[in-house]
C-alpha cells in the first residue's frame, strides 16, 4: 500500500506541478495530497469491507464500493469549490480548471488503488496535454484576438440593475 501511495503521489505531484508552474493556488502539494487522499479512501475501504466480511455470513453482508466513490467526489467537489472565485464585478472567474484538475488527480488515485496503473498514468498524461498544452494555445488566440479560442471579442455580460 505504501507503493501504492508513493504512485498516487507522484501521478498527482506531476498534474500539480504543472498547476504551480501556471501561477495556480492549488499546486504541487495540493494536488499530490487529494491523490494520496483519494487513493487511500479506497484502500481503506477495501480493507474495511474485507475486515466486516469475515464476521457476517456471505448472504448477510453487503457492500457497495460506488458509496464510496461518491463520497470521495463529494469531498474533492467540496475542496474544489473553495478554489474558485468570481471578481468583484461578477465578469470574471478564477479556480475553475484548478477545481476540475483536483476532481481529475481524485480519480488517479482511485484507478492507483484499485491497480490500474497504466489508466492512471494515462489519466495524468492526457492530464498534462489538456492543462499545458490547451493554456499555450489559448495565450497564443488571446494574444492574437483578444479572447480565449480566437472567437473574436466577447461580449459584455447583462447585469441586472440593483432594486
Amino acid at each position: 500500500m505504501l507503493l501504492q501511495a508513493l504512485a498516487a503521489m507522484v501521478l498527482g505531484g506531476v498534474v500539480g506541478w504543472e498547476r504551480e508552474a501556471a501561477g495556480q493556488w492549488a499546486g504541487f502539494r495540493t494536488h499530490m495530497l487529494v491523490c494520496l487522499a483519494c487513493m487511500l479512501f479506497v484502500r481503506l475501504g477495501q480493507i474495511l469491507i474485507a475486515d466486516s466480511m469475515e464476521g457476517f455470513p456471505t448472504e448477510a453482508f453487503r457492500a457497495d464500493p460506488a458509496h464510496l466513490l461518491t463520497a470521495i467526489a463529494t469531498g474533492v467537489a467540496f475542496l474544489g469549490a473553495g478554489t474558485i472565485f468570481r471578481d468583484a464585478s461578477g465578469d470574471n472567474m478564477r479556480g475553475l480548471t484548478t477545481a476540475a484538475s483536483l476532481l481529475v488527480v481524485a480519480s488517479i488515485g482511485i484507478a492507483v488503488a484499485i491497480d490500474h496503473y497504466v489508466i492512471a498514468a494515462g489519466i495524468t498524461l492526457l492530464a498534462i496535454l489538456i492543462l499545458h498544452s490547451l493554456r499555450i494555445l489559448e495565450n497564443r488566440c488571446i494574444k492574437n484576438s483578444g479572447s480565449p479560442l480566437g472567437a473574436g471579442p466577447l461580449p459584455p455580460t447583462p447585469r441586472p440593475d440593483p432594486p
